[in-house]
């Protein structure tokens, strides 16, 4: 792991082993950085895929990357005979030639951009043929990321909402967003004891509506006037869609339905920038913004690798206009992004470092190797401690 902040005069400085029980500074730093997040008033999260690769299923990642994706689409094309109406042959050559891309393109986002743009021009049968084949690819794209089945073990999401989700009252609600489809948080959030608020009513037709982000729970005992906020609850946007909102044509209404085929979802293309800003993810959009202009506010970003131009850009503002926003990026391959050959958004914020500006960090780290260095600031809480014992009463004990 390395950092790069103002208390290392603007330089990467790497983690070492400690020696005679002196600390690190790399070590120290990332630790201070971390620490002073989760204590600020406002807490604003923002996940990406990086945070999702840690999941294991059988064995193996769960989460595909951009690369599996497209390898496992060009797989479909040329394999599967259950694709209808095509004619046999290359469909992925078929496919790539009517984008108008090289049959070696790596690039899934430009691929389905250059795709979906083709069908809006092309000819009536070439339309119609690259449109069939983007729905087997969206297809497949659902399939993937819906990965989450009670055997799997989300332990780093667990331990990271414990530590960053619980808040006292006298602090804001934590606010997380994320651009990943799967169910990754909400399924940490059920077995760990958190309430999640995400936009959907509570109750048996759970319907999108965005004042629920309003809401608060409190804790009443029998007999008593006074009441207590709850420890356990964080706000979740999923500001991409999630595999389990449905979108009802005909009323417009948001559903969520586990398990469904036709999942609410930003695919992976250009024309994600327009879809951010219909409903509802305009809603997530701009409480996004609203939360980066808010005083007392850090931002901590995991996991995301500033290539969607719709969320780096109001994050890059706010830095620039928001003086009292502290900012922390965390990546495993962020110190070559924020290189003068890398992300621009990245080495802006590094340029931002390099000059002094001390609200800035950058880490280069997993999530799973972070999250052991983030403080946990509020005790365990004996509901949690009692949902632990639950879950551990069928377990057998050698």
């Amino acid at each position: 792991m390395k950092i790069k902040s103002s208390q290392g005069s603007g330089n990467w400085v790497e983690v070492q082993e400690s020696v005679d029980d002196m600390p690190d500074p790399a070590s120290t730093d990332i630790r201070r950085v971390l620490s002073s997040a989760v204590r600020a008033q406002n807490l604003v999260i923002l996940t990406g895929l990086g945070t999702s690769l840690c999941v294991i299923k059988d064995g193996k990642r769960a989460a595909p990357t951009m690369s599996d994706l497209l390898a496992r689409i060009q797989d479909k094309f040329e394999t599967d005979d259950m694709i209808q109406e095509l004619e046999d042959g290359p469909r992925w050559a078929t496919f790539v030639s009517l984008a108008n891309v090289p049959e070696t393109t790596t690039d899934l986002e430009y691929l389905m951009s250059r795709a979906t743009m083709a069908s809006e021009f092309l000819p009536d049968d070439d339309a119609k043929t690259i449109q069939k084949l983007l729905t087997v690819a969206e297809d497949i794209i659902r399939d993937e990321v819906d990965f989450m089945e009670d055997s799997i073990g989300v332990p780093v999401h667990e331990a990271f909402l414990r530590r960053v989700a619980r808040r006292s009252s006298r602090r804001a609600r934590t606010k997380l967003f994320t651009t990943n489809y799967d169910l990754s948080f909400e399924t940490a959030a059920r077995r760990s004891g958190f309430i999640v608020v995400d936009g959907f009513a509570f109750g048996s037709e759970a319907y999108f509506d965005s004042t629920q982000f309003s809401y608060d729970v409190v804790r009443r005992s029998g007999g008593e006037e006074k009441s207590d906020f709850i420890e356990n609850l964080f706000h979740l946007y999923k500001i991409h869609g999630s595999i389990d909102w449905e979108l009802n044509a005909q009323t417009r209404q948001i559903a969520k339905r586990p398990g469904t085929r036709r999942p609410l979802l930003i695919y992976p293309r250009s024309t994600k920038y327009e879809l951010a800003f219909s409903q509802p993810y305009i809603e997530m959009m701009g409480t996004f913004q609203a939360s980066l202009r808010t005083p007392n506010t850090t931002l901590v970003v995991i996991g995301f690798g500033f290539n969607d131009k719709h969320i780096s850009e109001p994050i890059l503002a706010a830095v620039r206009g928001n003086l009292s926003l502290n900012v922390v990026v965390i990546n495993p391959d962020i110190e070559k992004a924020s290189e003068d050959t890398g992300n621009s958004y990245l080495n802006g914020i590094g340029k931002l470092i390099e000059n002094g500006d001390a609200r800035l960090a950058l880490i280069a780290g997993t999530f799973e190797n972070v999250v052991p260095m983030v403080p946990d600031v509020i005790a365990e809480t004996e509901l949690e401690r009692h949902a632990e014992r639950v879950r551990n009463m069928g377990q057998k004990h050698v």
